[in-house]
């Protein structure tokens, strides 16, 4: 028998708790509910869940300091649920480091299709070069360092990374000697229907080879394949805890 995802719902309203817990159980998910921060902390020390629903609007802890700590400390995926379409809060919430969002109101056969999706791209990563082992990766004389999200240089200058620069680093860490499309890139940063980014992934890569210091004329590092995506040139090495 196949295992059961477990999915820890984090809203204070405990009518889409409630919604959401009957609707996902009925697709084969087990769900934990939680109203605030302190809830959600309880639980998650109580269990091992596949992936977070985080609500942006909470009581005391709001969605964003609560994805920030989450993801300082751990890699289950987040979808944020905001009650604002507005592009700058889903923007925000993916710079904290949630995977996907869906705006209030929300379809719930659109969020399990989002869960799907998230869940598919956080498993779809190479074993061994899981985020749960390695503490760190070491490229071209960088090292970045999972635990802070810092990016240490070889002059060991230690240079801090926006949520979304360290998630493009870690999918071409993770996927080294590999092109990859710019659709690929978009899949498994967010989503392939997040439009704000498909347009921006070529800046993104831009950003992130100033940062490296990566001659964008004759990069050495992220290298462009014409008429194709991306390639991670360098030789990567994890560094396991």
């Amino acid at each position: 028998m196949a295992k059961q995802d477990h999915i820890l719902v984090v809203d204070d309203d405990i009518d889409i708790r409630n919604l959401l817990r009957q609707y996902l159980e009925r697709h084969d998910y087990r769900v934990g509910t939680a109203a605030n921060g302190k809830e959600m902390r309880a639980a998650m020390d109580q269990n091992r869940f596949d992936l977070v629903i985080l609500d942006l609007m909470l009581p005391g802890e709001d969605g964003l300091i609560l994805c920030r700590n989450l993801r300082a400390n751990s890699n289950v995926p987040i979808i944020m649920l905001t009650a604002h379409g507005e592009e700058t809060d889903r923007i925000v919430g993916l710079e904290m480091g949630a995977d996907d969002y869906v705006a209030k109101p929300f379809s719930p056969r659109e969020l399990l299709a989002r869960i799907k999706s998230v869940l598919r791209r956080a498993r779809s990563l190479p074993d061994n070069m899981s985020q749960n082992e390695t503490s760190a990766f070491r490229f071209a004389g960088w090292t970045l360092d999972i635990a802070t999200r810092n990016l240490i240089s070889p002059a060991d200058v230690v240079i801090a990374l926006s949520g979304t620069e360290f998630r493009l680093l870690m999918i071409f860490l993770e996927h080294p000697n590999r092109v990859l499309t710019r659709d690929q890139l978009i899949d498994l940063m967010l989503s392939r229907d997040a439009s704000p980014f498909d347009r921006a992934i070529d800046v993104q890569v831009s950003r992130l080879r100033n940062r490296l210091g990566d001659d964008a004329r004759e990069p050495a590092i992220i290298k462009t394949v014409r008429g194709h995506g991306y390639v991670f040139a360098a030789e990567v090495i994890a560094v396991n805890r």
